[in-house]
Order: structure tokens, then sequence, then C-alpha cells
């Protein structure tokens, strides 16, 4: 183990000073330092999607003191909500020094293909899974280079339904190594619709991967000492996962929690963060009940054990990881490896983010925290401006009473004196 992630006081830092720090802890060079700071270009920016007029940029800040699997992370977050970032590296810095325990299956993605126009759906199902071998030798022709690589298409099922329509779901699954998958799984189910045209007599309509990707699934677990958060936190967190688990209502911020830092980090490595949340949330309601993604119980020792299950079809490859300035050099930050390495480090950010939220709502309770890093925010929407930012955040912090219209008297105040002098 090392202590690549640890940096006592780092939020004290000034932004430059973070970004040194950052520079000799990653291995970055010129580039990346320039990437950071001026972010996406406009012309890249018009080439990468269409009626570009400008570009919108979140804030992108680094999370401390993550360790998986014995190894130390430093993982960019790009996110527009105060706390987010913060909770997540002190909830990472309770769990030193195991951190926690990650694991990923193989990076297998499903590739639908709707096939309607059919007068019975018994015998064009036999025959699909008569020439399963054959059509799944066929499609990896579609499959680029992922074959080569160990991956591609590695089996084929069909599903029937009689309602609300009659039809067959041809369904390819494609082992997209280190690729999200999504352009190499839609190339293959395109590529392959003609051949089942043929075979099943119907006509192939919808052909496209599922965001739900139930055979790509990344796991983590941690485990917080009853010495460390004591007693009552951890029957505190476990009687808050009840009420997640009987109720959907909450369950739904329970998992947006979760979420607030999976998509920080996905929207930071340049990942499709809508396609992880739509499967995220699809995954939570596999049941058939809208579950919490998380689970919290109590070990024999009395200690806190988290584990969070859920699927993540993450990309180091293709895309915009590979485009986009910024997500390279976030990569390049975070060192993973592989796929698999990126998703079971994004699982781990999203249990310490659920605890970390867990902990403050059956403590101190959600908006102390979070309105004391928003103070900020708060004097900005007040008007306040350079050193005034600070002292009129400061100010509404030590009375607590994190107001625009606080900011607002305190900021003529300090406006006032000023000018009396």
């Amino acid at each position: 183990m090392n202590d690549r992630s640890a940096f006592s006081g780092f939020y004290k830092k000034s932004v430059d000073e973070r970004i040194e720090i950052l520079r000799k802890s990653a291995g970055l060079g010129e580039e990346d330092l320039k990437r950071l700071k001026d972010g996406l270009p406009i012309e890249l920016a018009n080439i990468m999607v269409e009626n570009v007029v400008g570009t919108f940029q979140l804030p992108l800040g680094i999370a401390t003191n993550l360790r998986v699997n014995g190894k130390d992370y430093l993982v960019p977050m790009a996110t527009e909500e105060a706390s987010v970032i913060a909770a997540a590296s002190h909830a990472a810095k309770l769990a030193l020094p195991e951190g926690f325990r990650a694991t990923s299956t193989r990076p297998v993605v499903r590739g639908q293909v709707q096939i309607i126009g059919l007068s019975d759906l018994a015998s064009p199902a036999q025959r699909i899974m008569s020439a399963k071998e054959e059509l799944i030798e066929e499609a990896n022709r579609f499959a680029g280079s992922l074959p080569k690589m160990g991956g591609g298409v590695i089996d084929l099922k069909v599903k029937a339904f009689e309602e609300p329509r009659r039809m067959l779901i041809a369904e390819f699954y494609v082992d997209c190594r280190d690729a999200m998958g999504a352009n190499a799984v839609n190339t293959v189910v395109e590529g392959i619709a003609p051949r089942l045209e043929d075979l099943t007599g119907g006509r192939c309509l919808l052909r496209i991967l599922s965001n739900l990707a139930t055979e790509r699934v990344s796991r983590s677990s941690v485990v917080f000492r009853r010495d460390v958060i004591g007693d009552e936190v951890v029957d505190g967190i476990i009687a808050a996962y009840d009420f997640a688990y009987a109720d959907p209502y909450r369950a739904a911020t329970h998992n947006k929690g979760i979420m607030n830092g999976i998509s920080a980090v996905t929207i930071a490595t340049g990942n499709d963060s809508r396609a992880v949340e739509a499967g995220a949330h699809a995954y939570a309601a596999l049941s058939g009940r809208y579950l919490p993604l998380s689970k919290w119980w109590k070990d024999g020792k009395g200690n806190l054990v988290g584990e969070l299950e859920l699927p993540l079809a993450l990309g180091i490859v293709g895309g915009a990881t590979k485009i986009h300035p910024v997500a390279q050099t976030v990569l390049k930050i975070i060192g993973a490896k592989s796929a698999n390495e990126l998703a079971e480090v994004i699982c781990s950010v999203g249990l310490a983010q659920n605890f970390a939220a867990l902990r403050a709502l059956v403590s101190e309770g959600i908006q102390r925290g979070h309105m004391r890093l928003h103070s900020r925010n708060v004097a900005i929407m007040a008007g306040a401006v350079g050193a005034e930012i600070e002292r009129v955040a400061s100010t509404m912090v030590a009375e607590g009473n994190i107001r625009v219209s606080r900011a607002k008297e305190i900021l003529e105040g300090l406006r006032g004196s000023c000018s009396e002098q």
C-alpha cells in the first residue's frame, strides 16, 4: 500500500498548488496541465456534436484517500454540487487502511434485435437456436477487432413475447473488452439482422444494445470500524438502509446519493453517464420493486459493512474517452489499466458517497455540511466578488445562517464600512 491518494489539507491549497501536487503524483505533463485549465476547445466541440455554439463546463475536483484492492487512486469528479467531492474523500479516509474491495464480471453487453411480423414464435425461435453457432460466427464478422482481443460475440439467446405484440427478441452477448461497447454492439446487431430475417421470415425492427447490462456488474464492499465512526452511526445507517429498502420514495434518494459519486466520475472520464444512470435505476427495480442499490449491515464485531452492486458499462478506449482532452488527462490521473478496473474504482466511489450521505443524515443532518460548503455559492448569488466572497461566506457559516438574503445584508455592511473609510 502507498499514500498516493492521501494529501493532508488538500482542500486548503490554492488551485495552482493542487495542480502541482497532482502533476507530481500522477506524472502529468505540460499538455495535461493545459487541458485541465483550458477545457474543451470549441473547434473540437464542433466536431463532437452538431449545431455547436459553445461549451458548458463543470467544476473538476479530485477525490482523495480512495484505496481499492490495496491500490491508491486519485479520482477526478465533474460535478456542480457542493460537498460531493469532500464527502467522498472523507468517507474514503474513514475506510482506511483497508479501504474498499471490488470485483467486476466479464465486460459483456447484450444487443437486441426485435423481430416482428411473425405468424408464430416457436418455429422461428427454433430455427435461430439451431443456427446459433453459425450466427455467432457471422455476427463476429461485424465485431471489428474485438474477437482478436479475446472479446466479441460469445452467446446468443432468444426471448418470445405474445403481448403487447407478437415478437421475438434475439439477444447477442458481446464482450466489449475495454470499450463501453455501444458502437460495437449496435454494429453487430445491425449487421446480423438480414440473416435473422432470412431465417425467420420476419422483419427486424429495433437493433440496439441494452443499457441494463446485467452481465457487466461491478461490486464494491467496505468495512467502517465501530471504534472509528461510533455505534450510534453504525445503528443509524442500518436503520436508514431499512427505510430505503421498505420505501421506494426513500430508495430513489438513497440511490441518487450513490449516483452523485458514480455520475461525477463517469462524466469526468468521458463515459456515457446517461447509460450508466439508466442501467443503475433499472437494476434497482429488477426484482419488480425499486430497491436501494447498496446494502448495509453489522458484522459480528459491531462494525458497519457496506456493499454496492450495479451494472457499469464503462470504457477507457473509444468515444469521448479518447476525443475529449480533459477526459484523456482524467484517465491518466486515475491510472486504470482496464475498463473493469475503472468500473471497480467508480463503484467504490459510489459506495463511499452513499456512506457519507447516510452518515450526515443520521448525525448532523444533510444540510449542515452541504450548506457550509455551499456558502461561497450563496455569497456569489448575493453579488459578492473577489475577497468579498470568502468574508461573506465565513460570516454566514459562523452564524449558521446561510441564505441569500443574509448574504446580501452582510455584503451591504461590508461595502458600507469600506465606503466610510
